[in-house]
């Protein structure tokens, strides 16, 4: 997997603070690339083997268009935006989402781009913005918009919404 993101924090950079953010206000963007070597690798990993995320024949069998990307690896490439933005996973208080579009990833397997790169097999577009700020909590909620770009823009997340916990004094 691939990504190119706007949001990259050092780890020496202090996170964002609550003075000054506004409702509205881009944290960042994220491309995420798929490919279906990925989708094996978060199959082993997370240990859900469905094969509708890796067999082309199965998939089709139950009458989905193909291979489809797991449901939590689309959720939580999505909130990786905001971790990177926020500069320590553990300011997540709170993260959920509806599923409502499938991510089909296309066999590209052994194609390569002209700069050696694997084709993507499916891309995910990745827009947070700060939604709402809570001084009295301490906390800010970012909507994240999360497309499938090689699929009509379909929005494969909705209210997908992260909680964070920010400083109220530091400098950002």
């Amino acid at each position: 997997m691939s990504t190119e993101n706007t949001a990259a924090h050092a780890q020496a950079v202090p996170a964002p603070q609550l003075e000054g953010l506004e409702k509205g206000a881009v944290i960042g963007t994220r491309t995420v690339h798929l490919t279906r070597a990925d989708l094996v690798r978060y199959a082993g990993a997370s240990g859900d083997l469905n094969p509708i995320h890796w067999s082309e024949s199965f998939a089709t069998s139950v009458g989905l268009p193909g291979v489809i990307a797991h449901g939590m690896l689309t959720m939580g490439t999505a909130v990786q935006l905001v971790t990177d933005w926020v500069g320590d996973p553990a300011r997540v208080v709170d993260y959920q989402t509806r599923f409502t579009a499938m991510v089909p990833v296309e066999d590209t397997t052994g194609r390569l781009a002209e700069d050696g790169s694997s084709v993507p097999g499916a891309v995910l577009q990745v827009t947070g913005k700060v939604g709402k700020v809570d001084p009295e909590a301490g906390t800010a909620r970012i909507d994240l918009a999360v497309t499938v770009t090689s699929s009509d823009d379909a929005r494969a997340l909705t209210k997908a919404q992260a909680v964070v916990a920010l400083p109220k004094g530091e400098a950002a």
